[in-house]
């Protein structure tokens, strides 16, 4: 029996009587830019999050990158971040003008150390983009209480975390609510994801919602005026409805990912050579990924291969190590935990379609291996 990683064409025959009249709908009205889908899901997202606006764009990508540009970022202007994520972070940062300074993650959780953060606080300091990293938060708590009295804007990178929960104060506190601005990425194979590229960010702050509306069009409020100039960044009206259609199974979808991952960590205990995700109990986490660290990490890859087992390696490469920043001076060992991350983390399927014999054909091949 084969496994994929992820299996998109078994939610699609879950939810496709949902979907596809969602679809029909803005193909018979044929408003594909800027429909009422778009702030319809606007709302519905800002909802979510506990924010006041919900602004949707191009992609994930485009959800951090406006941000940043909305900071008026200048050379020499910093923005604090983990290396131990997917490259839009960034490389968003050094496309909005800044550099990124790289610091260290904890190595229980792979999520950003705020320790480490405080620590490389300089005043070039702008902001500090943490990733709530394979949907668990980062604590915001910390992070916020950094860069509140500096004047330092936390932009939350919660590509992977979309109602994700963090309990602080004894309130459940979710992705987006705290930081400045939040992105959201609607890539296909996010919780939430769409049939094509995507993206949202969500603030509370009304003059920064206004300025990045702006942004996501040319830099214009109005058609053919200009304050700025901005990017074409604008969410189709067909992938609103899509994402629509979908969001009410979106609770329901994280919770099967957390009673999968419950599964897997308890049939994973008995076998030491591998440690499962270590859940913060301030969190409740969407297991975007179900990330393992694994002793001979790429011999277990080759093996879940052969059998036929899907997975995948998040991130291989640490960001620091990356030659685009090589300029940046960091060296083999100058974030030893990012690094140690890189070389043994591997993740399995954990899509919420997954059957129990499935989930046993994966134990049964991770066990095999180290037996």
């Amino acid at each position: 029996m084969n496994i994929p990683m992820l299996d998109l064409v078994a939610q699609y025959r879950a939810i496709k009587d949902d979907v596809l009249p969602a679809m029909m709908q803005v193909i018979e009205t044929q408003q594909f830019i800027m429909g009422p889908s778009v702030s319809q899901l606007e709302a519905e997202i800002a909802r979510l999050s506990h924010a006041k606006h919900g602004i949707g764009c191009a992609s994930g990508t485009d959800a951090l990158l406006l941000p940043l540009k909305a900071l008026n970022l200048k050379p020499g202007d910093e923005v604090i971040t983990t290396p131990f994520t997917f490259f839009a972070t960034a490389g968003t940062i050094h496309n909005a003008g800044a550099t990124p300074v790289f610091v260290d993650i904890q190595p229980d959780t792979f999520n950003i150390d705020p320790a480490a953060v405080k620590r490389a606080i300089t005043p070039r300091t702008r902001a500090i983009m943490p990733v709530h990293l394979y949907g668990q938060m980062a604590d915001m708590l910390e992070l916020m209480q950094i860069g509140r009295p500096l004047g330092v804007k936390v932009i939350e990178d919660a590509a992977q975390a979309i109602g994700a929960r963090r309990k602080m104060d004894g309130e459940w506190r979710v992705a987006g609510e705290l930081g400045w601005v939040t992105g959201y990425s609607f890539f296909p194979s996010k919780n939430l994801g769409a049939w094509g590229d995507g993206g949202m960010m969500v603030t509370s702050d009304d003059a920064a919602a206004d300025r990045l509306k702006n942004l996501r069009l040319h830099g214009g409020a109005k058609q053919y005026h200009h304050d700025e100039v901005g990017t074409n960044s604008r969410l189709d009206t067909l992938q609103a409805a899509i994402l629509l259609a979908k969001l009410p199974h979106l609770a329901q979808w994280s919770a099967q990912r957390r009673e999968h991952a419950a599964y897997y960590t308890q049939a994973l205990a008995e076998v030491p050579e591998v440690k499962p995700p270590v859940v913060d109990p301030a969190n409740e986490h969407i297991f975007h990924q179900y990330t393992l660290r694994a002793e001979r990490r790429d011999a277990l890859q080759a093996h879940l291969k052969k059998e036929g087992i899907g997975h995948a390696v998040y991130y291989p490469i640490p960001l620091h190590r990356q030659p685009c920043f090589a300029h940046l001076g960091y060296k083999d060992g100058s974030l030893p935990q990012a690094e140690q991350a890189s070389r043994e983390a591997i993740s399995l399927p954990i899509y919420p379609e997954l059957t129990r014999p499935q989930l046993d054909r994966v134990i049964d091949a991770i066990r095999g291996f180290y037996r």
